[in-house]
């Protein structure tokens, strides 16, 4: 039986969306769905916007009439003048903008402003101690983790994190567990030496 106008619309209005959740695959429709659950959560005073006060680096740093769609990444290097974090690909792919987030790793430009008022972040910037470093800056500075040095200040964040969620029992996991972070130079080996250097340095 042939469909009416009406109901040929809706059949395949509703193929595009199956098509399209088979097009973009399980993990990226449980980002979206994610996504969503974080945006209906949103205060609402975020969503017509206003001042927004975050904690970054220990410091509180206010941001006055903040646009509710202000990526964090944005909201660091435009506002804050933090430009230690580096904007690469802007979709979560390369990990050049990656920060800590409450001791946790978090691509700065997936994540809006607003959301993290009550969070510790930390950016590169925040890691030495006055003019000593964290072990993962000296690391990778002895270790010659870095050419070009664009993805470094992610890398170092991410590293930080790794060290801290004690994924460095070997070569193979340390490689797994920054795989989020891209290098284009192609500086992997020195960047796992210098993990592996910062861990040592820590013990000793």
């Amino acid at each position: 039986m042939p469909l009416d106008n009406g109901t040929r619309r809706a059949f395949l209005g509703q193929m595009a969306i199956s098509g399209g959740v088979l097009a973009i695959g399980p993990h990226l429709f449980e980002s979206a769905q994610a996504a969503n659950v974080q945006a209906q959560a949103m205060p609402s005073a975020a969503i017509a916007g206003g001042d927004v006060r975050l904690t970054v680096n220990g410091k509180i740093e206010l941001l006055p009439q903040l646009d509710p769609r202000v990526t964090l990444l944005d909201a660091l290097r435009e506002r804050l003048h933090l430009t230690g974090s580096k904007k690469g690909c802007d979709h979560g792919q390369c990990g050049a903008c990656t920060v800590l987030i409450n001791g946790r790793r978090m691509n700065a430009c997936l994540t809006l402003a607003v959301m993290h008022e009550d969070d510790q972040i930390t950016t590169v910037e925040g890691l030495a101690d006055g003019d000593r470093l964290n072990p993962v800056q000296a690391a990778f500075l002895e270790q010659d983790g870095f050419q070009c040095g664009y993805c470094t200040p992610g890398q170092i964040c991410s590293a930080v994190a790794c060290i801290d969620e004690g994924h460095t029992n070997s070569d193979d996991e340390i490689r797994e567990w920054m795989s989020g972070n891209l290098c284009r130079c192609g500086a992997y080996p020195n960047i796992v030496a210098a993990v592996k250097a910062a861990v040592s340095n820590t013990r000793a």
